[in-house]
C-alpha cells in the first residue's frame, strides 16, 4: 500500500465551501478541514471574533462534533452504565454535561447527554474522538437491550453564542426561545429568511448549550450542503444588527479557556481522572455502578496528588500548552494544559496541573518560557463569568 493510499482523507463539514468562499483560514483539526479564523476584511480575526461573542453574538460551525443515539427498552440503563452523571434525573427535553470513563477512572471523553424520550438519548461527543467513542459506547452498551447508532453525519451543528444569541435566533422562529432554559432543548421551526412569508422553513433542534462561557444555542439542522448553507446565511443576516460574526476554532479555544471549559487531550485525557480535573460535581458516586466508579473510589481513598488550577501571568510572557510549571526554586512541578492571551480579560492566562500543595489561590509559581522561569499566580476559575441578566 502506498503512503498516499494509507493517508486518511481529511473530512469536510457541509459548510466547508461556505467557509472557503468567506476567505476563512482553514486548518486541519482532528482530521477535519476547519476554519481557524475569518478575514479582518469582514471584521473578523480571532480577537474580533472572541469579542463579538462576549458583547453580541458569534456563529460557529461545530458539525465536526459527533452524535451517538441510544434507544430501546434499556437505553437509560445503558447511559447510566457508560456515563458519570445521573441520566435518570433528566426530564424529556433536558440535557446534562457528563463523561465516559475507562475502567481505570480516566477519561474516554466528556459529553453532553440529551433525553429525547423515556428510552431515547443523544450523546454528543468530541470531533477528535468520534470513532474511538462510538466503539467504546457500542462495546460497553452491548449487554443492554438498546440500539447504539452513530448518527454524526445526520446533522449540521451550528452554535450561536453570546448575550444577543437568543435575540438573534428569535428573529428566525416563532418558538419562544426564552422558555428553553440552560441545558434544555426543543424541536421547532426555523425560518430561512426573516422577511419571508414563513413558508420557507425547516424543523430543527434548538439546544441551549455551548462551549464559550456565554449564553447561546446549538442548533441541529439537516446535513446536506444546500440546507446547511441557507441556514448559515440566514443566521448571519439576522445577526447583522447585533454585530454577529462567523467564528473559527481560534476564538472557540480562547473563549472556552476564559470559561475554564475542558478540552480533551489537554485538561482531560486517558491519564487524568475526575478528581484531578475538578469535575467531581458532575460525577454521581451515589449511582449503583458505572464504568470507572470502582477506580474512582480507590483514587479518592488514596488521595488526589495533583489538581487543575488557573494561572495568571504576573510577568511578561505567554504560557503555552505543554510548558513546564516550576516552583520558586526552579524545580519542575507540573505542566500547562492550555494557555493563551485572554482577549476579553486582557491578561495572559493558563490552566495547569500542579501538586495539590501548590493549588491554593494566591500561590506563586513560574512557567518556563524559552528556558526562563516567568512569574505566575494561581487564581480562581473560571477566569470569566458572564454577567447575570438584570430582571
Amino acid at each position: 500500500m502506498s503512503l498516499v493510499e494509507a493517508t486518511p482523507a481529511i473530512r469536510k463539514t457541509a459548510l466547508n465551501a461556505v467557509h472557503r468562499q468567506m476567505g476563512a483560514k482553514m486548518v486541519e483539526f482532528n482530521g477535519w478541514d476547519m476554519p481557524v479564523e475569518y478575514p479582518a476584511a469582514i471584521g473578523c480575526g480571532i480577537i474580533n471574533e472572541h469579542m463579538a461573542v462576549r458583547s453580541g453574538a458569534g456563529i460557529f460551525d461545530v458539525s465536526h462534533m459527533g452524535d451517538i443515539r441510544l434507544s430501546g427498552p434499556q437505553a437509560l440503563a445503558a447511559v447510566q452504565h457508560i456515563s458519570i452523571n445521573d441520566a435518570s434525573r433528566l426530564a424529556l427535553g433536558q440535557a446534562q454535561y457528563s463523561a465516559l470513563l475507562y475502567p481505570q477512572g480516566t477519561f474516554v471523553d466528556d459529553v453532553i447527554v440529551h433525553r429525547f424520550a423515556e428510552d431515547n438519548f443523544l450523546v454528543v461527543i468530541n470531533a477528535g474522538t468520534r470513532e474511538k467513542d462510538f466503539s467504546w459506547v457500542h462495546d460497553n452498551a452491548s449487554q443492554f437491550d438498546c440500539q447504539v447508532e452513530n448518527i454524526s453525519d445526520c446533522y449540521t451543528q451550528i452554535a450561536i453564542q453570546g448575550p444577543k444569541a437568543a435575540e438573534l435566533l428569535q428573529k428566525l422562529t416563532d418558538m419562544d426561545l426564552s422558555a428553553i432554559k440552560q441545558y434544555w432543548f426543543a424541536h421547532g421551526m426555523l425560518w430561512l429568511s426573516e422577511n419571508s412569508v414563513r413558508n420557507d422553513k425547516l424543523q430543527v433542534i434548538f439546544a441551549r448549550t455551548g462551549y464559550t462561557g456565554e449564553d447561546g444555542f446549538e442548533i441541529y439542522v439537516p446535513s446536506d450542503e444546500e440546507t446547511s448553507a441557507r441556514v448559515w446565511s440566514a443566521i448571519l443576516a439576522a445577526g447583522k444588527e447585533f454585530g454577529a460574526v462567523p467564528c473559527g476554532l481560534g476564538a472557540r479555544n480562547t473563549l472556552r479557556l476564559e470559561g475554564r471549559l475542558p478540552l480533551y487531550g489537554h485538561e482531560i485525557s486517558d491519564t487524568i481522572n475526575v478528581w484531578e480535573a475538578g469535575l467531581d460535581r458532575f460525577c454521581k458516586m451515589e449511582k449503583p455502578e458505572f464504568v470507572g466508579r470502582a477506580a474512582l473510589d480507590r483514587a479518592k481513598a488514596a488521595g488526589v496528588k495533583r489538581t487543575l488550577v488557573g494561572l495568571e501571568m504576573t510577568e511578561r510572557g505567554i504560557a503555552r500548552d505543554g510548558y513546564k510549571v516550576l516552583d520558586g526554586g526552579g524545580r519542575e512541578i507540573g505542566y500547562v494544559t492550555s494557555g493563551s492571551p485572554a482577549p476579553f480579560l486582557k491578561k495572559n492566562i493558563a490552566l495547569a496541573y500542579v501538586p495539590v500543595e501548590f493549588g491554593a489561590i494566591g500561590t506563586q509559581v513560574k512557567v518556563e518560557i524559552r528556558g526562563q522561569g516567568v512569574g505566575a499566580v494561581v487564581v480562581r476559575t473560571p477566569f470569566y463569568k458572564r454577567p447575570k441578566k438584570s430582571s
